[in-house]
């Protein structure tokens, strides 16, 4: 499934998204940390196989030669029913070491569809008092970047191509799944193979900045200066409450320094 042309991140004013914008940095931080409480404890479920399936992971698992010989006969041996049993068990430990694992050592990173939804911009953009950065998925590192899907139900897992070393990735399309509750962020997620990571992203991947509605005058004139120095390109936009809907709408933003304005002479024009 390809991506939208623009994604959108949403931020708090602080020092250290300061900081990121200014070395245009992206960080992927540990699931643990996410406020969705089944984005850590997904229990999906695991589908039970068929005959066939216990026949495919019975010539698989005898196929191997490093096999024991007492597992090997018990793989011989034992009937359908008893090897499903065994199998379900191996492949539970299997799934429940691989999130283990997912969640200790990956990080990830989420994005929206969405630049103009209200509660977005109250849940992670600070009450409308943030901002929001739109990156253009042409650019690295949203090649791999993935839908999130939402569903009403806990995931069902196929354990056979699991063990048979067909799906090498399974949790990753696991932690890109949430309840239907949030499906209002359309979010998109970008998974890096270590936790803590922070990815310096090219300079022409950030193609836009939305100001939250309260936004202080003054927290915007600092993003403006900022970028004034690194990504001129970068269009800015003034967001605002509709008066006809329930969202933000924005209007671009033309920043003019007060030393510009000074030596323009448009004095009483600067910040606008």
């Amino acid at each position: 499934m390809s991506s939208p042309l623009q994604l959108y991140k949403y931020e708090r004013f602080t020092a250290q998204s300061l900081q990121n914008l200014k070395d245009q940095l992206i960080y992927f931080g540990s699931p643990l940390a996410f406020n969705d409480p089944y984005d850590c404890a997904l229990s999906p479920r695991i589908k039970e196989p068929t005959d066939a399936d216990v026949e495919k992971l019975r010539s698989h698992y005898l196929a191997k030669p490093e096999i024991e010989n007492g597992i090997r006969r018990e793989f011989e041996k034992a009937s359908p029913a008893v090897l499903r049993d065994m199998l379900l068990r191996i492949g539970q430990k299997t799934l429940d070491d691989m999130i283990k694992r997912f969640l200790s050592q990956r990080g990830v990173s989420c994005f929206s569809e969405k630049k103009d939804n209200l509660l977005m911009w109250s849940h992670y953009g600070d009450h409308c008092k943030g901002f929001c950065l739109e990156f253009s998925t042409m650019a690295d590192p949203f090649h791999k970047i993935k839908k999130v899907r939402y569903t009403q139900d806990m995931p069902i897992l196929d354990i056979v191509p699991i063990l048979c070393g067909e799906d090498s990735d399974p949790v990753s399309d696991l932690y890109c799944t949430k309840a239907i509750d949030w499906a209002y962020e359309h979010e998109w997620r970008a998974i890096h193979n270590q936790t803590g990571t922070a990815y310096r992203y090219p300079s022409e991947a950030l193609t836009g900045i939305y100001f939250g509605p309260d936004m202080p005058l003054t927290a915007i004139e600092i993003i403006a200066l900022v970028l004034a120095g690194q990504n001129e390109h970068v269009q800015l936009w003034q967001g605002s409450r509709s008066k006809f809907n329930f969202s933000v709408e924005f209007q671009p933003v033309n920043y003019i320094s007060h030393l510009e304005a000074k030596r323009l002479g448009l004095l009483g024009t600067a910040g606008t």
